[in-house]
């Protein structure tokens, strides 16, 4: 199968395997070890379009980008089409070097939902395509839309969604094919990925139990997505990127890291972000970052409890070589 890239508003993405925005995971570090082993396009951090215009510093901390890691996307949630045309002019004002400008419609976290962000919007397509005008009108990059299947089992309306966000002049959607109430659980239903495939003129990117080379190229070809995009299952395993890759283009699966080079892995992470945020905050992150990695190790289980007591590097480089010396 061909992995040449897609075109999304005149921005060339040389790929098709995406990395998608994670609360607490998709930071910096991430994003470039991610882009390293061939993500085509990575996704910041949701941020909120109000505390873009309260101008938070942390909020402005979030969207550090560095160019090895381009094309990158900066993705915004929010429900109000005045604070969201402000937090684009804010973004052009500071001159945030990114590439795709995102929206988030399709979080289903109940604090977000609560306040009539993420999925809650999905409720009211006018809204969406309200505020995709707003944004395209306040920005100069190409905008790009993520929703669900459905707010509800009983309202799956992506198609209609989907159709609201291109009428306001989006330049992509992707698609999360499952409803809110199933969060991240149960199987994802791509035959929403290909209805909305089949209704838009604008690349459609799928997203929904994608988690190796097979599962991709089955994606691919069942929904006639132009992208996919993997956010769960590249957590400790950035890897993925390459093995999609390689599936798509070679139709053979790379050999996956050893053990030892798993270990390499997770303390250059540990280190990247120690250089990024202080070691405090990141030997608090990597904590979870650990316990993926190592997920699978002989004894990794057992591990848990000692590896989420970790407040030092060194001591993180002390457990890891005390447990597996042949790493």
């Amino acid at each position: 199968m061909s992995i040449k890239g897609i075109d999304i508003g005149g921005l060339h993405i040389d790929g098709k395997v995406f990395l998608g925005p994670m609360a607490g995971v998709s930071d910096l570090p991430f994003r470039i070890l991610c882009k390293e082993q061939g993500a085509a396009l990575v996704s910041m951090e949701m941020i909120s379009a109000k505390a873009i215009c309260f101008n938070n510093a942390k909020t402005w901390d979030l969207m550090k980008t560095v160019p090895e890691e381009a094309p990158v996307a900066l993705q915004l949630f929010g429900h109000e089409e005045e604070a969201v045309a402000e937090a684009c002019d804010r973004l052009k004002e500071k001159e945030i070097p990114f590439d795709v400008l995102d929206f988030n419609m399709g979080c289903p976290v109940p604090k977000i939902v609560k306040n009539g962000d993420g999925s809650a919007l999905m409720q009211d397509p006018a809204k969406i395509e309200s505020i995709v005008k707003a944004m395209v009108a306040h920005t100069d990059r190409p905008v790009t839309v993520k929703i669900r299947k459905g707010f509800t089992e009983d309202t799956i309306n992506a198609v209609e969604c989907a159709l609201a966000a291109e009428a306001g002049g989006a330049s992509a959607v992707a698609v999360h094919a499952r409803t809110r109430p199933q969060m991240y659980s149960g199987k994802a239903d791509w035959t929403i990925i290909r209805a909305v495939k089949e209704a838009l003129h604008i690349p459609v990117i799928g997203n929904g139990d994608v988690t190796g080379g097979k599962s991709a190229e089955r994606m691919l070809e069942e929904t006639g997505c132009d992208a996919v995009m993997v956010a769960r299952a590249a957590k400790g395993n950035p890897w993925v990127f390459k093995e999609i890759d390689t599936y798509l283009s070679e139709g053979g699966l790379p050999e996956r890291p050893s053990n030892r080079e798993v270990i390499r892995m997770l303390l250059r992470h540990a280190k990247m972000l120690v250089e990024e945020k202080g070691e405090r905050i990141a030997m608090n992150e990597m904590r979870s970052h650990a316990a993926w990695y190592l997920a699978g190790f002989p004894g990794a289980s057992k591990l848990r409890g000692r590896i989420s007591q970790i407040t030092t590097l060194e001591e993180l480089q002390d457990l890891l070589q005390r447990e597996f010396p042949y790493a």
